[in-house]
């Protein structure tokens, strides 16, 4: 071992709980790397400690406890905004908000030990070989995380790019999980500085740093081609309505007939101001809006000729059933389509294993909500076809759209008012982004507070209403792009650059000097 090693000896010497307790710090730092914040160097506090400690950690268990805790940290601070949903209604829920929150990032962690673990197990002490071994372990860690039970790939690395479009639109080639590991990449390079002798380290930082750089080269060539005004689809103009509603008093029954007139009243003057489609919120009626003829009728009123008006409503599947809802009504009133959000948020919309499970979902109301069929796409008068996206549904990557039939836009409602002014609906709204360059597709965004907009097919934000502001955005509809790569190949990218490391810390990983002494197992 070199002199350079210096530090990292020093670091392996010392208990694992203080070690721990290092990268719990380093998680939780690192967490400035998500929106709104992004600035996305700060990934490195995470990823640079947490490679060079399981560089020298001793077990797989050491393995597991270490990367599990910068993760723990990371999720700690990154996720903290999900604690306000519990003090909504903090007499019944708020003794759940600190478990609740110290839960979730634990849990989410544990993949990331399980990375951990393994990368203890396959170590070579090559420092480039396990660099690459280190970055398909974590891409692999955050692709798991973003399936198993249900899924929440919420805050990956590729949301660190939010303030770099450039970045971004590789997103729109090879898509989150890939471009996820290109940002670890260089980030957990910067390890070697203290694992190998100082030429060999800053090659290992350079070549590590250049697929990203050709990744943000390759994006700022797409949009220096792309147009700087899309197209705007002839004879559509949208309306956004933003109620601004607070979530305490959202469905108080003695402010719902003022909640509608709030949005009625948004509404109105549509149809003069050239408005073809009204959309309002996730859940905007605080009542079963198909089942109430003169909320249908007073709808009606609004909706400009020939045009929709296009909303959240809770609605009755059958006698047992409930499902959270986007309908559309025609300007006489009348439900020309109806879809069901599918992807139902846990102990939000449906509490898992209930029959063990003594809990309460947190969404008002009793019982669980049913989840509908899946993607669909939806035709509603005077307009494109869209694929309607309920709250977090538009988290998920490769899941937007019906793949058999393609939408002309994306529509997102939602309900952020469960998280305040915290950094929650400025993450959500990050994600949109990326959904809206993957699928080539512009992305309309309509939240209840914010943070409501229009987002093209290149991830740009054409419109939008801050937070906690009441208001609308009257705006023309872009026109889809060409379908990218990522829609017609989904995570196939990323699963080929994990192989092509892998094979490389295979070969490399036996040939060479170390640079450093794995511990013995």
């Amino acid at each position: 071992m070199s002199d350079r090693n210096t530090l990292a000896r020093a670091l392996w010497r010392l208990p694992l709980p203080l070690r721990m307790a290092l990268l719990v710090a380093g998680g939780a730092a690192a967490a400035w790397a998500m929106p709104p914040t992004a600035v996305a160097p700060a990934l490195i506090l995470l990823y640079a400690p947490l490679l060079l400690l399981l560089a020298g950690a001793r077990g797989l268990r050491a393995g597991f406890a270490l990367a599990w805790a910068g993760m723990f940290g990371f999720h700690l601070v990154g996720l903290s905004w999900v604690g306000e949903a519990f003090l909504v209604e903090a007499d019944k829920f708020g003794w759940m908000e600190p478990f609740a929150v110290a839960g979730l990032a634990a849990g989410l962690a544990l993949l990331a030990g399980l990375a951990g673990a393994a990368f203890v197990r396959l170590r070579s002490g090559r420092i480039g070989a396990d660099l690459a071994l280190f970055a398909a372990l974590w891409m692999t860690a955050e692709w798991l995380r973003g399936h198993i039970l249900t899924g929440f790939p919420w805050n990956l690395p590729v949301q660190a790019w939010d303030r770099v479009p450039a970045v971004l639109q590789a997103d729109a080639w090879i898509g989150p999980y890939a471009l996820s590991l290109l940002t670890v990449l260089p980030a957990a390079a910067l390890a070697a500085l203290a694992l190998a002798p100082l030429r060999r380290a800053v090659a290992v930082v350079v070549l590590a740093s250049l697929p990203l750089a050709l990744a943000g080269a390759g994006g700022a060539w797409r949009l220096a081609e792309a147009p700087a005004h899309v197209p705007t689809v002839p004879g559509v103009k949208l309306r956004l309505v933003q109620p601004d509603i607070p979530q305490r008093e959202k469905w108080r029954t003695d402010l719902r007939a003022a909640h509608f007139r709030k949005h009625l009243a948004l509404s109105e003057g549509a149809a003069a101001a050239g408005v073809t489609q009204i959309i309002w919120p996730e859940a905007a009626t605080p009542f079963l809006l198909l089942e109430t003829p003169d909320a249908l009728r007073a709808a009606a009123t609004v909706v400009p000729p020939g045009g929709a008006l296009i909303t959240g409503t809770p609605r009755r599947i059958d006698a047992t059933h409930y499902g959270n809802a986007v309908v559309a009504l025609d300007d006489r009133g009348r439900p020309v389509a109806v879809y069901d959000k599918h992807h139902l948020v846990p102990f939000g919309e449906y509490v898992p294993l209930r029959e063990w499970l003594p809990l309460e979902r947190l969404a008002q109301g009793r019982g669980d909500f049913t989840p509908g069929p899946g993607a669909q796409t939806l035709v509603v008068p005077g307009a494109p076809s869209l694929s309607p996206l309920v709250c977090y549904e538009a988290i998920f990557p490769g899941a937007a759209t019906d793949a058999s039939d393609r939408p002309g836009w994306l529509l997102n409602v939602t309900n952020d008012a469960w998280f305040g002014a915290s950094a929650g609906p400025h993450q959500h709204l990050a994600i949109a982004r990326l959904r809206a360059i993957e699928e080539g597709l512009p992305m309309v965004r309509v939240a209840n507070t914010g943070i409501s907009a229009i987002i093209d097919p290149y991830g740009r934000i054409l419109a939008h209403l801050p937070l906690d502001t009441e208001g609308v955005i009257d705006a023309a509809l872009p026109t889809a792009i060409a379908l990218p790569l990522y829609a017609v190949i989904g995570d196939g990218g990323a699963i080929v650059l994990a192989l092509a490391l892998v094979l490389y810390w295979y070969f490399a990983g036996r040939n060479g000097i170390r640079a450093y002494a794995p511990a013995p197992q």
